[in-house]
């Protein structure tokens, strides 16, 4: 039953993986797995000699590991405990293929010489390369562990690469690193992620499309969890940032699997914080965790790298982002954790209605202002969270002899008030400074400005008085009587007639009542004409004033 908890190397017993280049057969053998290099020859006489010799790395001379006839067996200096002819009776099969268990040291150059009476000797070279796998942690691997598959060729000249391929035939992220060989993990391993993963070996010489397999089974004890307790903590960065402008979540900088950025936010003293999982990225399996709260959090680009293990985040905070961020860093199964503070500065709201322009504020540290205006003063206030990391804050002018009316209307807020309205006096650079506890200091000034010259359009008032009015109406008036006169004398024989009494209300006038008009519009020095229509042509025939 222990078996269950082991991790299994799957590979037949005697395979191996060979081709021709070069006119040498070259080997990939597994280390520690039975290996059987080929040497037949069916054309073979009675009285055959065979002599198996070896040319490993770095030596010039051809050692002995075995001599064979019909009458004797010899072996020699460089011959291994398990090495054996594979076939007994090489003498009649022609079969003279040499079965052993290699080790890395092993990789080299393996001459089979066949010699015969009255007949040339034959001599098949094979170049074994020796492939090592190594599966990390040891088992049983646990719930939640860092799998390492990790594998090298030796001589590193005979293979171009190698390719890991997990359950399922998904190709597996890789990474070569020297001295260390080609490199897969499964961060967090689950009970899902058992199964045979497999090693492919391609060498040079041969055709892209042929690679050579070697299965590795992989089992996950679930009934057992990992536990990261090796945590190394860097020193806490206390630091401040402006409210929606980029600020940089530094990272530990190992080279790791996966990040994990957690945040503490603010809260007064004394107090209890949750803290909550903002990102989660996994660079081996390609995963992204992100959720509601962490929409301003994402991977700082260069001169970090995360596709290579080299974390950090680009932070947009608004005011309430302030708190504890810790950035944690996971290394197998050893964990670097970097913890920073924030306060964050909230942004400047400037009133048009005391500054009819405002210049450019200059920034030489995030540390921004808020301004309120009101009838009788201008309010310049400083907003910060996280203000127990704050160990002073304070309002200058740029005149520093000039003092100014500063006020505290709680913690996180500083309030520099103003008169109104602003005068050379007044007008120039503000800057709000605050010290924070690690002695850290971060400003912000901002430039309140005169305002400018407002053009004021003056309406000369009427010079006509109520009499003027009817001045400018007698003229008309004549007129209109003129052209009755003369209407009366052509038109005499028509019984045309005139009536100059009217009644205040009569009903006739189809466009409006005079009296009601002047009872809804009593304006001064405002005259009325009524006219009323007689006869058939509809002539006016009556004035009123």
């Amino acid at each position: 039953m222990e078996a269950v908890f082991f991790t299994f190397i799957l590979i037949f017993s005697f395979a191996v993986y060979s081709f021709q280049a070069d006119n040498r057969d070259v080997v990939v053998a597994r280390e520690g797995i039975p290996t059987t290099l080929i040497c037949t020859d069916t054309t073979v006489r009675n009285g055959v000699t065979i002599n198996w010799k070896v040319k490993t790395i770095g030596v010039d001379e051809w050692k002995l590991l075995l001599s064979a006839s019909k009458t004797k067996e010899f072996f020699g200096s460089a011959s291994k405990a398990s090495m054996r002819l594979i076939d007994p009776n090489f003498q009649n099969t022609g079969n003279f293929s040499l079965f052993f268990i290699p080790k890395v040291e092993d990789c080299g150059l393996y001459s089979c010489m066949i010699e015969q009476p009255e007949r040339i000797p034959k001599e098949t070279v094979i170049h074994l390369a020796i492939l090592t796998v190594t599966v990390v942690p040891a088992a049983p691997i646990r719930l939640l562990s860092t799998l390492r598959l990790i594998a090298s060729v030796k001589p590193e000249s005979v293979s171009t690469n190698i390719i890991w391929v997990g359950p399922g035939g998904i190709s597996m992220k890789s990474e070569t690193k020297p001295n260390t060989g080609t490199v897969a993990k499964v961060p967090q391993i689950q009970k899902n992620d058992s199964g045979a993963y497999v090693c492919m070996v391609r060498l040079w010489s041969t055709s892209p499309n042929i690679l050579f397999p070697f299965n590795v089974e992989v089992m996950v004890d679930v009934k057992s969890e990992a536990s990261f307790t090796n945590i190394t903590h860097g020193t806490v960065i206390t630091t401040a940032t402006r409210a929606q402008m980029p600020f940089t979540i530094i990272c530990p900088g190992v080279q790791g699997d996966y990040v994990r950025l957690y945040w503490q936010p603010h809260s007064p003293r004394n107090m209890k914080r949750n803290v909550l999982q903002l990102y989660h990225y996994d660079r081996w399996r390609g995963i992204t965790f992100v959720n509601n709260q962490s929409k301003r959090v994402h991977l700082a680009g260069p001169p970090y790298n995360a596709d290579a293990g080299s974390f950090s985040f680009l932070f947009t905070p608004e005011l309430n982002n302030g708190g504890q961020y810790s950035c944690d860093v996971f290394l197998n199964d050893n964990v670097y954790r970097q913890r920073t503070v924030l306060s964050v500065f909230k942004g400047v709201e400037w009133g048009a209605e005391h500054l009819a322009t405002r210049p450019p504020a200059v920034e030489p540290a995030p540390c921004p202002v808020k301004s309120k205006p009101s009838p009788s003063m201008l309010e310049l206030s400083c907003l910060y969270s996280e203000w127990s990391q704050i160990q002073s804050a304070k309002w200058t002018y740029q005149d520093k002899s000039r003092k100014l009316h500063v006020v505290s209307s709680g913690p996180g807020r500083i309030t520099a008030v103003l008169p109104t309205p602003i005068t050379a006096d007044t007008a120039g650079n503000y800057t709000c400074t605050l010290q924070l506890n690690n002695g850290q200091t971060v400003w912000a000034t901002e430039s309140v400005a005169l305002p400018s010259k407002e053009s004021v359009t003056v309406t000369t008032p009427s010079l006509l008085p109520p009499l003027s009015a009817l001045l400018l109406l007698v003229p008309l008036v004549a007129a209109a009587a003129g052209v009755l006169l003369w209407r009366r004398e052509h038109i005499s024989d028509r019984g045309i007639e005139e009536s100059l009494s009217v009644q205040a209300h009569e009903a006739e006038n189809i466009y409006e009542n005079p009296e009601d008009i002047r009872q809804q519009a009593p304006f001064e020095g405002s005259f009325y004409m009524d006219l009323k229509p007689r006869g058939d042509d509809g002539i006016y025939k009556e004035l009123e004033q």
